[in-house]
């Protein structure tokens, strides 16, 4: 049977941080139990000012990424 796979594309594209950047503050969301708020003071004091809600649309978009390989299996 040959599956069909969607071709790749990158979610992150648009986005004016660099990948660094927001995989730290998705990790930081993801592995310890912090609010958007938390990790959006977090990152305040290391100098990389965003807002929750840039935290909530980096998770977003990298969940998204995350479930891609279960979809493609």
């Amino acid at each position: 049977m040959i599956s069909k796979r969607r071709p790749t594309r990158n979610l992150l594209k648009y986005c004016k941080s660099s990948p660094e950047v927001i995989r730290l503050t998705v990790m930081m969301y993801v592995r310890f139990p912090q609010s958007l708020r938390n990790v959006e003071d977090l990152l305040c004091e290391r100098g990389i000012i965003i807002t929750h809600e840039t935290v909530r649309f980096w998770w977003n978009r990298s969940a998204a990424l995350a479930e891609w390989p279960q979809l493609a299996a």
